[in-house]
């Protein structure tokens, strides 16, 4: 017999990849990490000998959900500000406490808590950018979660850096430091058009093509921002990005709210992919993203929470729910973002939009082990017709019961592995106690 890891037998295995597909009472076999086998229980039970055996026949096992935008730090300014417009947000109580609290330790803490928190719903992968990036790969290291980090640019001098030069060599340090770890990878992410200059732009795109990586970035989040390019330079600021030679496969446009048709016809012909943020679009009333357009138009969207200070939590289970009731109602055709699809977004989307798909974001054997367990035989997830649906529309985070990460369960059962949770709360306890007066 074959010599495994683990073998876990569930009631359903929804690989993702064909999507819809959903697999009746198999098996998943870990290896080394990775993925060996999908199979019925009793051809799993002929060919393997496991060294671990898991049972999970109430269960739907699935990848682990990636969270394409993430300022995970920004756990610890959770509900500081909430109920107003974006621009107020940043410019009157965000930044503020950014500018007087941020540095590494601020980074740690913050950074921990939220891979507990992904970690406990469900998420195995998150796309971050923040200040500190360097510390918010060691953290993600350290909790075994997978991590894209964001070597941050913004025009501003911070704690980090003292300006765009600094940030980028800054950056390109982290790049190199992380570049053979299975774990981490690392993505440009210029904060947004209107507070990174053309110049440090097409720095950018150039070196985004020489390496080729990934660039995370906010564009046409809001309205206002497009108004205000219009005005100072008399161009929308994709088109201005574009100029740039930014946009290419290798974008990931956060946000996106603010589209024109012939913007989608660009992004679909140039090939970048774009992150939804409903939720966090809105509760900052920032506008709706024309999902099912871009998806009938060919584009590749991901999705993401953006920051617990602007959302306030990173349930991916909550954005899945979300993105489509939300989709659905934007389009005004209740077969727009079907189940299966929003599920591929949250999964493989998010992997192909990081450059990841032949790693992670479907249960295909050769990938790593990046998947989870979610209990359907609750009350309030019975009966089940289709287990799809009733992922998207019934089940939350707080049905996952385990989640492997490269083959590591890094949640057995609903407790934590590699993380301590009474640490970690004492730590928010510390820092509310430090930022209340922010509020």
């Amino acid at each position: 017999m074959e010599q495994i890891d683990t073998l876990i037998n569930a009631r359903w295995v929804i690989p993702v990849e064909p999507e819809g597909t959903v697999l009746d009472n198999h098996s998943v076999a870990i290896r080394g990490g990775r993925l060996v086998a999908i199979l019925p229980w009793e051809a799993a039970r002929r060919r393997f000998q496991p060294e671990h055996v898991l049972e999970r026949r109430g269960h739907a096992m699935l990848p682990g959900l990636v969270n394409a935008h993430t300022h995970a730090a920004m756990t610890l300014l959770r509900g500081l500000a909430d109920d107003l417009p974006l621009m107020t947000w940043l410019q009157e109580h965000i930044w503020p406490a950014e500018q007087e609290y941020v540095g590494s330790g601020f980074v740690q803490d913050g950074v921990e808590a939220a891979c507990a928190e992904m970690i406990a719903g469900g998420t195995t992968t998150f796309n971050d950018m923040y200040f500190f990036p360097e510390v918010a790969a060691r953290v993600a290291s350290q909790a075994g979660m997978r991590m894209a980090a964001g070597m941050i640019v913004i025009d501003f001098p911070s704690a980090y850096a003292r300006d765009a030069d600094e940030y980028l060599r800054k950056g390109l340090e982290l790049r190199d430091e992380w570049k053979d770890d299975p774990l981490i990878s690392t993505v440009f992410a210029p904060h947004a058009p209107y507070t990174v200059g053309e110049d440090r732009l097409r720095r950018i795109a150039v070196l985004a093509g020489e390496l080729e990586a990934p660039v995370h970035m906010h564009v046409h989040e809001t309205a206002h921002e497009v108004e205000q390019s219009l005005q100072q330079t008399g161009e929308r600021p994709l088109r201005r990005l574009i100029d740039t030679g930014l946009v290419t496969p290798s974008l990931m446009a956060v946000h996106m709210t603010q589209l024109l048709d012939e913007e989608i016809a660009e992004i679909a012909q140039r090939g970048a992919s774009i992150v939804h943020c409903p939720e966090s679009n809105l509760k900052l009333a920032s506008g709706f993203c024309p999902v099912q357009r871009l998806l009938d138009a060919g584009i590749n969207v991901a999705l993401g929470t953006d920051g617990a200070a602007s959302n306030n939590d990173l349930d991916m289970f909550g954005e899945i729910r979300t993105a489509a009731l939300l989709g659905k109602g934007v389009a005004r055709d209740a077969a727009a973002l079907p189940a299966a699809r929003v599920l591929t977004m949250a999964t493989l989307n998010g992997a192909r939009a990081l450059g990841l798909e032949q790693e992670t974001g479907s249960l295909v054997p050769g990938k790593f082990a990046d998947l989870i367990a979610v209990d359907l035989s609750r009350l309030e997830t019975q009966p089940v017709y289709h287990p799809v649906s009733q992922l998207v529309y019934a089940a939350g985070r707080h049905h996952v019961t385990d989640t492997w990460i490269a083959g590591r369960r890094v949640l057995a059962d609903g407790a934590l592995t590699t993380l301590d949770r009474d640490a970690i709360l004492g730590n928010l306890n510390a820092w509310q106690a430090r930022l209340v007066s922010k509020a």
